[in-house]
């Protein structure tokens, strides 16, 4: 018989609203970290587990770090202090270190299963009783098939969740063979694939923006927005990530596990509840209305130097940068287009999605007053870690005649008492999968939509145009967003807290 209530809710009685019962204890964990030397577990997972087990949020836990090098566990300690230290958000008290540092030990891959289970029943023991796994796979998507295997191999599947890196499969295909050879050891809901960027407190805000406020809501349509802009450009260039890279490039790497995820919260319907089996319902119904990717709508683009790179094909084809345009075909955003771009080398690293409305009619203004000069009013989310909100709109400029000028509303959760309470994305999705809270989280039928309606794309992808490093792109990206603009770089700078 189906379990009644997987989600964890507790019903406090008729009449009653059902809670979230976050605020109860959780049971003590095992954390098995597998990609524990990688780059990914040096510049976050490492610093977001030791602020998690030295604060009050996580439970007990006992970390078993596994990787290809042939390390002992004095090693990987130095390993993850140098991390800790290096690059992590909240600094530890050399007391609390030594806690933490105490809670490490490291198994090398080559060792076997039999050697991850001592490791693991070892850190069970010195937990106590009640407790859980958590398998934490940082590794490449070739080798996720081997590292469940070993999972099953190593008898850890029971009292267990699994969080799986993107990207998840590399088209249709493969996401349905990833998901159904998982299937085989997991059960769906011990399955946590993440997205670091709906961990950010900026994405859950656009819920909260949506659904909580009557002035939004009753203008979220095709009937007042004019397009969304999804733009997320990075500085960085492959830092070491030639081999993954070149078989993945920047559709695959951020559209598909990133933006079209963050674009699933602005496009979503109101879920019943705010609860993980409703939203993900919402969030896969947007990706089942969207309208296949075609070729047309796509620029793709390569930085100059690309094709040098330590690792690169001298031929390679892979797009280091993308732009494209995605409609869905459902009542509320019919003939709304979704602008999404992403790259490497770009002139600014932004994570930032613009809502641009609809302009009002003009009439009564006269000509040189100024408006429409500064484009549509804008609603604006900035995904970065200080998660930012503008509401640009034309007012009136001070002084005799009547000349507008565009004018911002600017929020910041650096402004707020709580700002000491924002977690970093991983240690936040890190705490969901304790909890075992699929919100956050893809859904197999979710991520294999995506591949479907990306297939004449991968198909058949345009050919790549070359952008010099530092600049935004191919100059084909205006063709593109035409009559419309991009928003970044900005009209005006974020203001700062004082």
């Amino acid at each position: 018989m189906a379990e009644r209530n997987p989600e964890n809710i507790a019903y406090p009685g008729p009449g009653s609203r059902p809670f979230r019962r976050d605020l109860e204890p959780l049971a003590p964990h095992v954390i098995v970290l597998f990609g524990a030397t990688g780059d990914l577990a040096k510049r976050k997972l490492l610093p977001g587990l030791a602020y998690l087990s030295e604060s009050e949020l996580a439970p007990s836990i006992r970390i078993v770090g596994t990787a290809m090098e042939d390390l002992g566990t004095d090693e990987f300690r130095q390993i993850a202090k140098n991390a800790v230290q290096n690059f992590g958000t909240h600094r530890l008290a050399e007391e609390d270190w030594g806690d933490f540092s105490e809670r490490l030990t490291y198994v090398p891959q080559g060792a076997g299963p039999e050697a991850l289970t001592a490791a693991v029943k070892e850190a069970e023991t010195l937990l106590g009783d009640g407790v859980k796994r958590l398998h934490y796979l940082s590794v490449p998507p070739k080798a996720a098939k081997a590292v469940i295997s070993m999972l099953r191999d190593a008898d850890l599947v029971a009292d267990s969740r699994v969080i799986m890196e993107k990207p998840f499969g590399h088209d249709f295909p493969s996401s349905i063979e990833l998901n159904d050879y998982v299937h085989t050891v997991f059960d769906e809901s011990q399955i946590f694939r993440i997205d670091h960027f709906l961990g950010k407190e900026a994405a859950q805000n656009i819920l909260a923006f949506r659904f909580a406020n009557g002035l939004f809501e009753p203008i979220w349509n095709r009937n007042f927005i004019d397009h969304v802009q999804i733009d997320i450009p990075e500085t960085l260039g492959l830092d070491q990530r030639a081999n993954f890279y070149e078989s993945t490039g920047a559709f695959k790497d951020m559209v598909v596990t990133h933006l079209m995820q963050v674009m699933a919260f602005v496009a979503m319907e109101p879920p019943t509840a705010l609860e993980p089996r409703a939203i993900s319902e919402e969030k896969n119904k947007v990706f089942r209305s969207m309208l296949p990717v075609h070729p047309t709508d796509v620029v793709r683009g390569q930085y100059t130097g690309y094709r040098g790179e330590e690792g690169v094909a001298r031929d390679s084809d892979t797009e280091t940068f993308i732009a494209l345009k995605v409609g869905l075909d459902n009542w509320r955003w019919a003939g709304t287009p979704f602008y999404l771009r992403t790259g490497k080398r770009m002139a600014e690293g932004q994570r930032i999605i613009s809502i641009a409305f609809k302009e009002a009619p003009r009439t009564m203004f006269p000509a040189g007053s100024g408006v429409g000069t500064g484009g549509p009013d804008h609603l604006t989310f900035d995904l970065a870690d200080s998660s930012k909100v503008s509401l640009s709109f034309y007012g009136k400029r001070p002084g005799p005649g009547f000349r507008l000028e565009k004018l911002s509303m600017q929020f910041s959760t650096q402004e707020t008492e709580s700002a000491s309470d924002v977690l970093e994305a991983y240690e936040r999705l890190i705490l969901d999968a304790m909890r075992g809270d699929h919100t956050l989280f893809t859904t197999a039928e979710g991520i294999e939509s995506l591949w479907e309606r990306s297939a004449p794309l991968l198909l058949d992808p345009p050919p790549v145009r070359n952008y010099p490093p530092g600049s935004w792109g191919p100059n084909a990206i205006h063709q593109l967003i035409a009559p419309n603009a991009w928003r970044l770089p900005f009209e005006r700078a974020w203001r700062e807290k004082r």
